[in-house]
């Protein structure tokens, strides 16, 4: 009668525990970085802020993913070292379910795509209303309508909802637009940061020579759409370390499951030339040596 193993006789235990506690502590230092980094910018956006809330602060995301990263990632490590079946299991489940969370998000916006556009337009005018408030908004803003050549988030008139800028104010900034929705053709020039000055009271064909009248949510899906291999390559870079996390740690649990199976102890047998009296395969499980035994 022919023995085999459950688990992939080519991935062996030394080697699995050695991915697994390089694997987890390369994104517990990246993880690290990243919450420092969240503090940093925290630290300061409280010491410059003016408003109470937190919306759309670059910081707060940047702490909260580094959290996850800094917890999901010291248990991966932790399982690994100690062969802890319960922690390596809440790692495998949690990289599982973060990988099925980011799927299903991208398939839900790709399907529910003008949801998804006018949900960001949305919050993006929100942003707007306090545009000169939160420095951390103003930066991103300003970023995305210089790099994206567009203005506001769905057209350039949504910079009526800003206080400064609706056409009722009193001031220069009144029915106007900030200067980075302005369109830049000779970069050597002093920026003319008044340049947007009462657009928001001429038509759109008015102010095509002027500022850009696209805006940013429109511009960043076109953009994504003219480099999607880029987008690709960007893709697969978030999503497949954390497929090949979790299959390297199922498999591991495999391999300490049935060396406790067979040892009692998983010290007993892992690390001897090969397992002495290993159990036979289901009917199932033959078709693949990684197909777990089945009663």
């Amino acid at each position: 009668m022919s023995k085999e193993v459950r688990y992939c006789e080519r991935c062996s235990y030394i080697f699995l525990k050695f991915f697994l506690v390089v694997y987890a502590t390369l994104f517990w230092l990246i993880g690290a970085f990243v919450l420092a980094i969240g503090i940093y910018a925290e630290v300061e956006r409280q010491r410059y802020k003016t408003l109470e809330g937190a919306f759309l602060a670059p910081a707060i995301i940047l702490i909260v993913l580094g959290v996850i990263m800094f917890i999901v990632s010291f248990i991966g490590i932790l399982a690994s070292l100690r062969d802890n079946l319960c922690l390596l299991k809440v790692f495998l489940f949690t990289l599982a379910i973060c990988l099925i969370l980011e799927l299903v998000g991208g398939i839900v916006a790709l399907i529910f795509r003008n949801q998804t556009v006018d949900l960001l337009n949305k919050n993006i005018r929100k942003g707007m209303v306090n545009y000169y408030d939160d420095l951390d908004f103003k930066n991103i803003m300003d970023f995305f309508q210089e790099t994206f050549k567009c203005c506001g988030g769905n057209e350039y008139k949504d910079w009526e909802v800003n206080m400064y800028h609706n056409c009722t104010a009193p001031g220069p900034l009144a029915c106007g637009v900030p200067y980075t929705c302005c369109l830049n053709n000779k970069p050597s020039e002093v920026v003319n940061t008044m340049c947007g000055y009462k657009l928001l009271e001429k038509e759109r064909l008015d102010n095509i020579d002027i500022i850009y009248i696209r805006g940013c949510t429109d511009a960043v899906f076109l953009w994504l759409m003219d480099n999607y291999k880029i987008m690709a390559g960007l893709l697969l870079g978030i999503l497949l370390p954390q497929f090949f996390g979790v299959i390297c740690t199922w498999l591991y649990i495999t391999r300490v499951e049935d060396a406790i199976e067979e040892y009692g102890h998983y010290m007993d047998g892992l690390l001897d030339s090969g397992p002495q009296g290993t159990k036979q395969q289901s009917m199932l499980a033959k078709c693949c040596k990684c197909m777990p035994l089945i009663d």
